[in-house]
C-alpha cells in the first residue's frame, strides 16, 4: 500500500532527570541538528506552497466553500469547480465511479516536474481501466506557463487552474507537490505529501488495487 507522511515527533531531555549539563547541551544540540536534517530532507521533495506570492493570493476572509478543517483520510473527497486549460469546466463529482489522482502542484515546483513523467505512465497505463488524473495548478499565470510545461513534457491527463488557491485551501494544501488519491465512491484513501517515485512498484500496486477494487 502507498505510504503517508507520519508527524515528527520530538523528544527533549529535561533537567532533573538524570541529565548532567554538559550531557544536556549534547543531547538537545543532537536533536536540533538532527530536525535541521530533516527539514533539509522536506525541501528536496516539497515546495512551499505560500512561497510564491504569485501564484498564491492572500484572502482576508475566506471564500464560503473552505471547511474548517482539511478534509481526511476515509472522508468523502470536497466537491470543487475548476476550468480546465482545454476550457472546459469540470467538477470533481463528474468522476466519480473513476478512481482519481488528484495532485496540487505548479509549474515553478522542481519536485512536482519530476514526478510528472510517471504520473503520465500512470495515467496511460490504468486509464482504460477507469483511472483519472486531474492536475491542479495554481499557477496565477493559467494557460500561458501550464500549456507550454504540458507539452514540453507530453502531459495527455487532465490540467485544472486554480489561480487563487481555493480549492488548495480547501483541501489544506501547505506545500507542493500534494497528492489524494479518491476512490470510486469518492472517498479519500490516500494522502502523499511531496514528490515520490511513482514508477517503483509499491506505489504501483497500491494504484492498481484501487483501480481493480468495485
Amino acid at each position: 500500500m502507498l505510504k503517508t507522511k507520519r508527524p515528527l515527533s520530538l523528544a527533549f531531555p529535561l533537567e532533573g532527570e538524570g541529565v548532567g549539563g554538559g550531557e544536556c547541551r549534547h543531547a538537545l544540540t543532537h536533536s536540533l541538528l538532527s530536525l535541521l536534517l530533516v527539514a533539509l530532507t522536506l525541501i528536496l521533495v516539497s515546495c512551499d506552497a505560500d512561497s510564491e506570492s504569485n501564484a498564491i493570493g492572500k484572502l482576508d476572509t475566506p471564500p464560503d466553500s473552505v471547511l474548517t478543517e482539511p478534509p481526511r483520510v476515509g472522508h468523502l473527497a470536497p466537491d470543487f469547480l475548476l476550468q480546465t486549460l482545454d476550457g472546459r469546466e469540470i467538477h470533481l463529482s463528474d468522476y466519480r465511479g473513476h478512481v482519481v489522482f488528484l495532485n496540487f502542484w505548479a509549474t515553478w515546483c522542481g519536485p512536482c516536474k519530476i514526478e510528472m513523467p510517471a504520473i503520465e505512465k500512470l495515467y496511460r497505463e490504468f486509464r482504460p481501466k477507469g483511472f483519472a488524473v486531474v492536475a491542479v495548478s495554481s499557477d496565477a499565470e493559467g494557460a500561458a506557463v501550464t500549456r507550454p510545461y504540458r507539452d514540453s513534457l507530453g502531459l495527455s491527463f487532465t490540467i485544472a487552474h486554480d489561480p487563487e488557491m481555493f480549492v488548495g485551501r480547501l483541501y489544506g494544501v501547505h506545500s507542493l507537490p500534494m497528492t489524494f488519491l479518491v476512490n470510486r465512491e469518492g472517498v479519500i484513501t490516500h494522502q502523499i505529501f511531496g514528490a515520490r517515485d511513482w514508477d517503483d512498484n509499491e506505489a504501483r500496486i497500491g494504484i492498481r488495487q484501487l483501480v481493480q477494487s468495485r
